[in-house]
């Protein structure tokens, strides 16, 4: 069973940027505008806040994923000077900044992917990680996946998330977390063969790009 990355209908008509894709000059000029105008930042808010909430509560479970989600927002605000949009989407840019406050919380993480893999997402647990871990989305996140998960290096299950969960490329998450481009399939493909083996030979996801090669 392939794991893809949730499906667009899923995702606000104005969050559903090309994927991979630079962004052109008249969305780079509208970017630069919502973010240099303070009184408009709100609109980035209102057109990714649900995306980026959903990314977050699935890693993180949903208490925790408020308090991570504004502070998404909040560095995104301090730091909109620095945003390039003719490197990336805004959508892609918030996608790294919550995924490294996510790093932040890692111990957490870890503890709600184990939970969710032993006790699956409609378990009756009573403990707090087990509640948390219920509450993460089993759409993308099966029991025996998440297990596995739990097991990956940190910046492994980064690369391997902003694919299955996000749907970005391979360019995107290169620039949303600062890293070569090599690496972000150096990592996923490192990441896919220990999924492979602790799932028992289960190919655990389809990246779109390498589907697109093949």
């Amino acid at each position: 069973m392939s794991w893809a990355a949730r499906p667009v209908e899923d995702t606000p008509p104005a969050v559903t940027e090309a994927r991979g894709v630079r962004p052109s000059l008249a969305e780079s000029r509208g970017a630069r505008s919502s973010f240099d105008d303070p009184e408009s930042f709100g609109a980035v808010f209102d057109t990714h806040f649900a995306e980026i909430h959903r990314y977050v509560a699935q890693r993180l479970g949903a208490d925790h994923a408020e308090d991570v989600v504004a502070e998404t927002f909040l560095a995104a605000f301090r730091k909109r000077a620095r945003y390039d949009p003719s490197r990336a989407t805004v959508r892609a840019w918030l996608y790294g900044i919550a995924t490294n406050l996510i790093g932040k919380h890692r111990r957490l993480e870890v503890r709600t992917l184990r939970a969710l893999g032993r006790h699956g997402p409609e378990a009756d647990a009573p403990g707090h990680e087990e509640r948390v871990a219920v509450r993460v989305s089993a759409e993308s996140l099966r029991p025996d996946l998440a297990a596995a998960l739990a097991g990956l290096d940190r910046r492994d299950r980064d690369v391997v998330l902003l694919v299955a969960l996000a749907g970005l490329s391979h360019e995107e998450i290169s620039t949303a977390l600062g890293i070569p481009y090599g690496t972000v399939g150096s990592r996923l493909s490192r990441a896919r063969k220990k999924l492979r083996v602790a799932l028992g030979g289960v190919n655990p996801m389809l990246d779109p790009e390498e589907a697109g090669r093949g």
